[in-house]
């Protein structure tokens, strides 16, 4: 089939019901109604001769094909919208456009009051998504243009990604008011003495402090592992344990717990966060400029 007999606009209520997995969502991103969506969907299901979606329950699940083509139809979707950027210009005041951010939950507090602090005015028509991705998948969603940017540490991309160092933080220890053994500081052999808890996503293996520690020949008894550092922050400010975290976040995870923030007794390297962008994204200005709100609110 030629191109020119296609309706470009299915593509867009395609990669829409994928995103958001419901008819419902996506009507309410594209600002449609959902018969439209459905009839919509009715046209691509006869174009391709798949469902490409199924019900299952509340949701809607993809079918094999639709999972081989959303790919390239985001990126073309991506390629068509930079265009339109690059020939029109990016009004930040006008826009309506909808910026995915791909960002694990310990950076979600310290980004994103500042930023939208910058955005909500400088763009009240523009919406922010901000998603929690698996670090392997990341350079392919920046590459499939379903991540406008990705927020995270140091990660060995290849060279079509860019990045930029905007933040370095150091390293805290986290301890109850009245804990027996801490009392305003910390010396290192105190430390190691204390039950301690470590946050990770993943089911086993040492933290960055426990790396620190081995090369030293050092090591120290982890009583509790968990997945998040808000949840960690609370154990502490109810037991004897103490936890190690970066510096902004237990400042903000802390106010409603009242925890000691000391010094971390050990050398440590500064946990480096980088922003994450693709190189077909370089001089599109929408992306810069949302580079721009996200260097700009980090910075504050």
């Amino acid at each position: 089939m030629h191109i020119s007999r296609i309706d470009l606009n299915l593509f867009v209520i395609f990669e829409a019901v994928y995103t958001e997995r419901s008819v419902t969502r996506a009507s309410r991103r594209l600002n449609l109604t959902q018969p439209a969506i459905s009839h919509a969907l009715g046209r691509l299901r006869t174009m391709f001769n798949d469902p490409l979606f199924i019900r299952q329950g509340k949701l809607m699940v993809s079918t094999p094909l639709a999972r081989s083509i959303i790919d390239p139809v985001r990126a073309a979707l991506r390629g068509f919208e930079g265009t339109l950027n690059r020939s029109n210009g990016f009004e930040p005041d006008s826009t309506e456009r909808s910026f995915t951010l791909g960002l694990r939950d310990v950076l979600e507090a310290t980004v994103l009051p500042p930023l939208m602090a910058r955005i909500a005015p400088a763009a009240p028509h523009a919406t922010v998504a901000a998603v929690q991705i698996e670090r392997r998948e990341i350079e392919a969603e920046l590459q499939a243009g379903s991540l406008d940017c990705a927020i995270d540490v140091l990660l060995p991309f290849g060279p079509e990604i860019r990045r930029a160092r905007i933040l370095a933080d150091r390293t805290l220890v986290v301890a109850r008011r009245g804990h027996p053994a801490l009392q305003g500081a910390v010396d290192l052999d105190t430390y190691l003495r204390q039950d301690h808890v470590l946050v990770s996503s993943r089911r086993k293996g040492p933290g960055v402090e426990d790396f620190e520690l081995s090369r030293l020949g050092l090591s120290r008894r982890v009583r509790l592992r968990c997945q998040h550092y808000f949840a960690a922050c609370r154990v502490v400010s109810q037991t004897d344990l103490v936890l190690t975290m970066p510096e902004r976040y237990a400042r903000v995870a802390n106010q409603q717990f009242d925890n000691q923030l000391l010094p971390l007794p050990l050398a440590m390297p500064a946990w480096d966060v980088y922003l994450y962008w693709h190189a077909n994204m370089e001089q599109d200005p929408a992306n810069r400029w949302l580079r721009e709100q996200i260097t700009a609110a980090v910075a504050s």
